[in-house]
């Protein structure tokens, strides 16, 4: 039995499809975490959903921003953009399915692995954080997203404030924190105020900004992150941290971790991309 994550797989189905059989992916032995953003800039949206759902539980995703994009967009609550590549799914037979099944999935999972705990999210983790409440906050979110007000919500989801926590906050300003720090943030404040706008590599961090992993007093400190979300930064392997987004649809590459008898014991796996869009375009 192995165990697997992920990065953003964004439409990339060929890729997908590749790396699972590069890996000698075994739906009935082994276990893949998808860490979001199955959709959308790559060709085949609707077969990344399909292929994901006929591998039933052995493909475990979780939401990111380009998936909540999907179900804003299919149900009116948002306009596609001339880049979106949505069309197969949201004028599919079998649509309805593919959308029930993505607004089921969570926002953030934890495993127990070898001893360890592995805390899953699309984007990031705010620094004010401990895992046990990311997931508890990540909750929030996806029992609205599963209830009769999903459609309510995801009119009211977008937008950049608030852009730092408080446990105070109410309604829909603490849903929008919640959905902004799990699928939307790369940089913050030291004390946790998220920025929405700079793109760059860890390396090239705006002024008074930090990457949110290396916020100080950060209190998932002690647990493995994997993540994507963030292309221009790429691969990165820390004892912390793992990043896992290398830019499928951007030409670069679908990358996956296998993890061995610890989370320590682990291996990179991944296969070339075509590029499917240029950036800035």
């Amino acid at each position: 039995m192995a165990l697997y994550c992920v990065g953003d797989i964004q439409g990339c189905d060929d890729a997908f499809e590749r790396l699972l059989a590069t890996i000698g992916f075994s739906p009935s032995r082994d276990t893949l975490y998808v860490l979001g953003d199955l959709v959308n800039r790559g060709p085949h949206s609707a077969a990344v959903l399909r292929r994901c759902i006929t591998l039933g539980d052995s493909v475990r995703p979780l939401l990111g921003n380009h998936d909540l994009h999907l179900l804003a967009a299919a149900y009116g609550t948002r306009r596609p953009s001339r880049r979106d590549t949505l069309q197969d799914i949201l004028l599919a037979p079998d649509r309805d399915e593919m959308l029930e099944w993505l607004r089921h999935q969570p926002l953030a999972r934890r495993v127990h692995h070898g001893g360890g705990d592995l805390l899953m999210v699309h984007a990031g983790v705010l620094p004010q954080w401990t895992a046990e409440e990311t997931l508890a906050y990540a909750g929030e979110v996806e029992a609205v997203l599963q209830s009769q007000e999903f459609a309510g919500f995801l009119q009211q989801m977008y937008g950049n404030s608030p852009d730092l926590w408080s446990p105070e906050l109410q309604g829909t300003d603490r849903l929008r924190v919640i959905v902004n720090a799990l699928t939307r943030m790369r940089f913050c404040s030291p004390e946790g105020r998220m920025d929405f706008e700079s793109t760059e590599s860890a390396s090239e961090a705006p002024p008074g900004l930090v990457p949110w992993f290396d916020a100080p007093g950060r209190r998932t400190l002690n647990t493995l992150i994997a993540f994507g979300h963030w292309s221009t930064l790429g691969w990165l392997d820390r004892a912390d941290v793992l990043g896992l987004d290398t830019g499928c649809v951007w030409g670069g590459c679908l990358s996956a971790v296998r993890f061995g008898t610890t989370l320590a014991d682990r291996e990179r796996c991944h296969v070339e991309c075509p590029q499917a869009q240029m950036p800035g375009a």
